[in-house]
């Protein structure tokens, strides 16, 4: 979700320069959504907002802010057609904006940082051109903008809910819009128990989704030396235990070196309930033997329903461990995918913000 504020902490700490591209509004067919952000610097790009073509290009505009920062920060709209390289058929509106210019970034960061909800606003203006205000959930606002009382009301709101990024119009007038972002902590939650090759495999594939990852074994010397930012590796002599640091709703996958240890953990996240997936490696011979033996355990019948072996896509019958990772990480993606559709918007009209006066 704010997978791009840990690129931002990196830059921001070491003073680079960079320019800030994000997707701030589409019409029609799109090759991201609504939020999506890259970071460009006169090295490399962090992040993507998709398209081919469309990428290419903004990285070639973004590069030229970069080299002639007069040029300042900007909207620009794309057709997705022919004239773009592309044959989407929709439109999308990028935002570009040097971080120099971004007066809360700091304030942004700490509360990323300190796991703080807080809605970032983005202001734009055809007039005066975009600028950003941070409202955290003490009602404490950072930046150089204050909101009218319906654009602060709407802020409040976005901030309780649960709603994804959103682009709010002002009636009968171009360019000028409000864009929330939410800044909370990761929802999408995943433990993965096991470092052999299936393990490993799995966890490369899942650092590259826009979540948090717990990376479980007893083995010692296991772990890479340089984990994905959004990997925690733990070396524990109880890996049982690590099954309660989970929040609710989390995503487990049970492959460790060992029977008896699958077994256990197996059992303990089916005890949590709270849990929107239980992942267990093994064939359909290997699913008979556990629910037999779980129901020893105490483990009911409406319990062993919740349990998912063997795991990944059905139809996919590769053996090797990156065709087990690729079809395991996409049954979990489909099975959060109505989670994600519940995270509607809702749109209001909203007056634009004004510039505070000095």
């Amino acid at each position: 979700m704010n997978d791009w504020l840990r690129e931002l902490a990196e830059l921001h700490a070491c003073g680079q320069p960079a320019v800030l591209v994000t997707v701030a509004g589409t019409r029609g067919s799109a090759p991201r959504e609504v939020g999506a952000k890259m970071l460009v610097t006169g090295s490399d790009t962090r992040g993507t907002i998709g398209g081919g073509a469309l990428e290419y290009q903004c990285v070639r505009i973004a590069t030229e802010q970069l080299q002639t920062p007069s040029l300042g920060a900007g909207l620009r709209r794309f057709p997705l057609g022919s004239n773009c390289g592309q044959c989407c058929g929709g439109v999308v509106d990028i935002l570009f904006e040097p971080l120099a210019g971004i007066s809360c970034i700091t304030d942004l960061l700490a509360a990323w940082k300190n796991r703080q909800e807080a809605v970032l606003l983005t202001v734009m203006d055809a007039a005066v051109g975009p600028c950003k205000v941070l409202l955290t959930g003490d009602g404490v606002m950072h930046g150089t903008v204050q909101p009218d009382q319906p654009a602060l009301d709407l802020a409040k709101t976005f901030l309780a809910s649960d709603g994804v990024a959103s682009r709010v119009d002002t009636p009968g007038r171009n360019e000028t819009f409000l864009l929330l972002e939410p800044v909370r902590n990761n929802t999408f939650n995943i433990a993965v128990f096991g470092a052999g090759h299936v393990g490993s495999a799995l966890v490369q594939v899942l650092a590259g989704l826009p979540c948090e990852l717990r990376w479980i074994d007893e083995r010692r010397d296991v772990f890479p030396t340089r984990p994905p930012n959004n990997v925690t590796c733990i070396n524990s002599g109880d890996p049982v235990r690590e099954v309660a640091a989970l929040p609710a709703d989390a995503y487990y996958f049970v492959m460790t070196h060992s029977h008896a240890l699958d077994l256990e953990l197996t059992a303990a996240i089916l005890r949590r309930a709270d849990f929107s997936y239980c992942g267990l490696i093994g064939s359909q011979t290997k699913r008979n033997r556990f629910e037999a033996r779980l129901r020893k355990l105490g483990i009911a019948d409406n319990q062993l329903q919740r349990l998912t072996c063997p795991i990944g896509l059905s139809g996919i019958r590769g053996k090797r461990p990156q065709e087990i990772a690729i079809s395991a990480a996409a049954e979990v993606l489909r099975r959060r995918e109505p989670q994600l559709s519940a995270k509607v918007s809702q749109p209001a009209q909203v007056y634009p913000l004004h510039r505070q006066q000095q």
